[in-house]
């Protein structure tokens, strides 16, 4: 969605929903009436959260948002601290706690990262016009942990906060994940554990009248292919064989063949080195490889991913990679390996369930219906490491905007109220129904 129909569907929906709540008990209607007197308060809090740089790699600005954080959960009752990343090499995660003993337990996933690094020219915020915030990291997704502030607040405004069960999580790795993943999601995966729903606060598309009820999860490949050198002139003669580039060609080609068809699935390879000899610097996403025209290579490495909707489908495709893999060309071997990764958020009847009532929520306030991203539109996110252990899960009710990870990232500063109703009422309908 262009940034100029964000803004004018978030400015329309504010004046519609303001005079629309028919259907909105009054106990909602008070909560409506607390986040719209705090809207200044909440726009101050996400500026001042901006404007601390906190790319995933800068691990005292990624703490130094959980503390600007932290105060504002512990003044809702939560019980709140900062868990070390040290272990997975990333700084860590703001987790809060409030049970209150009734009603679902809801787990409420956010992170604290951006993909900007201090030596990145985008470290300001500055107001485009009225309704525009730029910053870094304004839409993706500190935008998304203040609706959720926001929402929590409107809840305890009415009293009923300290009686629920809710657990937030705020990542400090969501754009550039710690390893090993069974460590660096771990807080993650333990709240989602024992929660019964799970809603993530990222900004899915953009687009307000979206949510996620799925996403694709993200597995990393590595291929190496080894061949047998020599002068070009001797290569196809069966002491020689084909070499190592003209395996790694069978090999790439009959990916695209015979898995292309699969439904939702996509499959890249995003770096390839051949030659004689090669160098393969996989940390730094890169390397170096020697060869002559006139020598058979030797050795090859590719790497790419593998974006599925669902672990069965993962685990089919890998499959069916490993078997084109094993048709070697003569004299030639190949090796695939799959690294760690996210896990699919797939479909179920929950989440669509949990739309649904998302849905009802927004018409209720004048907002419109809210459908579902489809998925072969959206990238991983944490949500996805809570998706399997939850009854139903929902993403992407945090800010509106465009620009993601550029310098041209924004906000549309009125969806920030309109989202964070939503979730407010939402989460008082699942708790009180």
């Amino acid at each position: 969605m262009k940034l100029k129909q964000l803004i004018s569907a978030g400015v329309i929906g504010l004046l519609v929903s303001a005079s629309a709540h028919s259907a909105v008990r009054s106990e909602e209607k008070a909560m409506i009436n607390a986040i719209d007197k705090n809207k200044a308060n909440a726009i101050k809090l996400l500026e001042k959260s901006v404007s601390i740089n906190s790319g995933t790699m800068n691990f005292a600005g990624v703490k130094a948002v959980a503390e600007h954080l932290l105060p504002e959960f512990k003044a809702l009752g939560f019980t709140a601290q900062f868990v070390d990343g040290s272990a997975f090499k990333r700084a860590g995660h703001l987790v809060a706690t409030i049970e209150g003993g009734s009603g679902p337990k809801m787990l409420l996933i956010g992170h604290l990262d951006t993909v900007f690094e201090p030596d990145s020219p985008f470290q300001r915020v500055t107001y485009i016009d009225k309704n525009t915030m730029s910053g870094p990291g304004v839409s993706d997704m500190k935008g998304g942990n203040i609706i959720m502030l926001e929402a929590l607040r409107a809840l305890a405004s009415i009293g009923v906060l300290k009686k629920m069960n809710i657990k937030v999580v705020l990542t400090g790795d969501e754009e550039l994940s710690g390893r090993p993943l069974n460590l660096s999601k771990a807080s993650l995966i333990e709240a989602a554990k024992w929660a019964d729903i799970a809603l993530g606060f990222e900004n899915g598309d953009g687009n307000p009248k979206t949510v996620n009820t799925s996403r694709r999860g993200s597995v990393d490949w590595t291929l190496t292919v080894t061949g047998v050198s020599s002068h070009s002139s001797q290569v196809f003669k069966p002491n020689i064989g084909a070499g190592a580039i003209y395996e790694t060609s069978r090999i790439l080609n009959q990916f695209y063949e015979e898995l292309r068809s699969e439904p939702m699935l996509t499959f890249n390879p995003g770096r390839m080195l051949g030659g004689t000899d090669v160098k393969h610097d996989r940390a730094g996403n890169q390397g170096t490889a020697f060869g002559k025209n006139n020598v058979v290579a030797e050795h090859a490495v590719v790497t790419g991913d593998i974006r599925a909707i669902s672990q069965e489908q993962l685990t089919r495709v890998q499959q069916k990679m490993q078997t084109i893999v094993s048709r070697n060309l003569p004299k030639t071997s190949a090796v695939i390996q799959f690294g760690e990764g996210y896990p699919a958020m797939a479909p179920t009847e929950g989440n669509m369930k949990l739309l649904k009532m998302y849905s009802a929520v927004s018409v209720d306030l004048g907002q419109g219906e809210v459908t579902s991203v489809d998925p072969i539109n959206a990238g991983a996110a944490d949500v996805s490491f809570a998706a399997d252990h939850v009854d139903m899960a929902l993403d992407g009710l945090g800010m509106s905007g465009s620009g993601n990870h550029t310098v041209k990232e924004v906000a549309v500063l009125p969806a920030l109220p309109l989202q964070a109703k939503k979730a407010a009422i939402l989460m008082y309908r699942l708790y009180k129904p």
